[in-house]
């Protein structure tokens, strides 16, 4: 798992390519980045299932529930995810999501 924090967002790749033992490591060091933006990058694999990407909404409900925001970039087919779940192609479209979010905090949307 690679981890990259700048300003107040936490990018997490993962490094192993196992999608279930990452999602596990993720939310057991959940408390690590949850003061935090977060990006999960899921560019690197191939084929993703909805059903692997719905592994991560749990995390996603927490996250936001504390005013924070949690995108996850990956090729995958945006229309078949939960609509509870922020999903972008690339990571700049991840960063440009968390501006517009933190933009809408501070205007108390």
């Amino acid at each position: 798992m690679k981890v990259e924090t700048k300003g107040h967002t936490t990018t997490i790749k993962d490094t192993q390519g196992d999608l279930t033992v990452f999602v596990m490591k993720v939310t057991h060091e959940y408390k690590t980045f949850e003061k935090h933006n977060i990006i999960i990058d899921l560019l690197a694999y191939e084929a993703l299932s909805v059903k692997d990407i719905n592994a991560l909404l749990p995390l996603s409900k927490t996250h936001r529930k504390a005013k924070k925001s949690f995108v996850v970039a990956a090729n995958v087919d945006f229309n078949k995810v939960s609509d509870k779940l922020v999903l972008v192609p690339t990571i700049l479209e991840a960063h440009d999501i968390i501006e517009m979010e933190e933009i809408e905090r501070d205007l108390g949307f």
